[in-house]
């Protein structure tokens, strides 16, 4: 397992790394914070130097194994996994079933992904919204909702920054995130305008036309090489290229989208979910898996570039 994977379940497709636990139907939030491990608390314990307390700072400790997640101020509110689970619950009513759901970087970090009810057909193509919701145990990073359209044929993210419609909502630990729920919830029903919006796109996308030519110019500002590049570093860089362009002329799932840009975009989410990158470190496939949740600089670069052309 990779190192930054501690525990996780998944249902349906095997998830970004191969692993977890598979159950047959996605569970309730009682169940999968069982299933997923995350059934353990954060407690604070003082900090000391030289036999003295360090005021104004504690460690997040796990209570099961009394493992140091992290440092953080006195200001420091912790949300608990169960409060998490139920935070989501709230957001989403009840019934709400959780896909999959776990723990990286030892317990720094733990995210949870529930399908959302509705499920779109744009453009012809099945579009399913999720929710993935990622809290922080470290004191790294605030506390997040986002909705993330995956396109159903062949799990494609859609998650486009769009500058009409937003698709997420957080919040740093120094609040209460139960007296945050409305203000969440409110974001979260901008779902559906989020869902218009990337109707629009894929619209917008569908009726651009791009010639081989221009796919082969995108790509290429996409994946640049530098002046001072190596001769491997451009032996690299085209490995890469050739990948993008191979899934955009040749992936049986977007032959019949056309040779538009909707082809392209969904050419570079497949590239940035799937192809193996130039260095395969030990934790490459755990920040890919953050990049999808949060949002890929690498997707919405596409977008623009499609935009403009």
């Amino acid at each position: 397992m990779p190192n930054e994977v501690e525990t996780m379940f998944y249902t349906r497709t095997t998830p970004w790394h191969g692993l977890g636990t598979k159950v047959a139907t996605a569970p309730c939030s009682e169940e999968a914070l069982k299933l997923a491990g995350l059934d353990w608390d954060v407690v604070q314990h003082p900090i000391f130097a030289d036999g003295q307390i360090v005021d104004g700072y504690f460690a997040n400790v796990r209570n099961t194994d009394g493992k140091v997640l992290g440092v953080v101020s006195s200001r420091y509110q912790i949300i608990q996994n169960h409060e998490a689970f139920a935070f989501t619950d709230a957001l989403l009513g009840e019934g709400v079933r959780y896909e999959t759901a776990g723990s990286l970087f030892g317990g720094r970090r733990v995210w949870m992904l529930a399908r959302l009810p509705q499920e779109y057909i744009i453009g012809g193509d099945r579009i399913s919204p999720y929710l993935v919701f990622t809290n922080t145990h470290d004191g790294s990073g605030a506390v997040r909702a986002a909705v993330t359209p995956v396109r159903v044929v062949c799990n494609n993210t859609l998650n486009l920054a769009l500058a009409e419609a937003r698709r997420s909502w957080s919040m740093i630990h120094t609040g209460n995130v139960k007296e945050r729920l409305q203000e969440a919830h409110d974001t979260l029903l901008l779902a559906e305008q989020y869902m218009d919006g990337i109707g629009e796109a894929i619209d917008f996308l569908q009726n651009k036309d791009i010639s081989e030519r221009q796919v082969s110019e995108l790509i290429e500002t996409l994946l640049p090489v530098e002046k001072e590049s190596t001769s491997q570093q451009v032996k690299n860089i085209k490995r890469l290229r050739d990948d993008m362009s191979y899934r955009y002329f040749n992936a049986p799932d977007l032959k019949k989208l056309g040779h538009n840009a909707y082809r392209f975009i969904n050419a570079v989410s497949d590239h940035a979910t799937h192809a193996d990158p130039i260095r395969r470190t030990s934790s490459f496939l755990d920040n890919r898996f953050v990049k999808i949740t949060d949002g890929h600089p690498l997707i919405d670069k596409a977008y623009q570039l499609v935009q403009a052309a």
